[in-house]
């Protein structure tokens, strides 16, 4: 399984918001972010949006405004944040296939994403900032 982009940059832009949080910084721009992890700015902007609009992130308008964690890293597990981003978590097209209605992988498929779901649900936001850490060259531009 391969999670998409928009996953990806989700994931990174909450543990960069729960390290920078945990070291005791303020709010980060969408900017500054997306330039750090190599994003383009338009996708990094439409993901903390979806990010802030599901309550994960907290935004504040303005000059010198940002965004921060919008939950305690402890409450946001890996899989709220995979559920909420990717559009599909089928391991396989079974809707197209011929075999649909007889076919031995499709439970087998499900379980294997539901193994997979329920890892990254005990998995949370904090458990991974613990071994975690900004490169020097972005914390000295913070």
């Amino acid at each position: 399984m391969r999670l998409t982009a928009h996953t990806d940059y989700a994931l990174r832009i909450l543990l960069h918001a729960a390290l920078v949080e945990r070291d005791g910084g303020g709010l980060l721009s969408i900017a500054d972010v997306a330039a750090d992890h190599g994003i383009p700015r338009n996708n990094a902007m439409k993901v903390v949006n979806q990010l802030a609009q599901a309550g994960l992130l907290a935004t504040v308008r303005g000059r010198s405004g940002g965004f921060r964690l919008g939950r305690e890293a402890e409450t946001i597990t890996l899989g709220e944040v995979v559920r909420l981003t990717e559009p599909c978590i089928q391991l396989a097209d079974c809707d197209g296939c011929i075999l649909k209605s007889h076919c031995g992988l499709t439970g087998m498929l499900h379980q294997a994403t539901q193994a997979f779901l329920r890892t990254l649900d005990q998995q949370t936001l904090a458990m991974a900032a613990r071994t975690s850490r900004l490169p020097q060259r972005v914390i000295a531009a913070e």
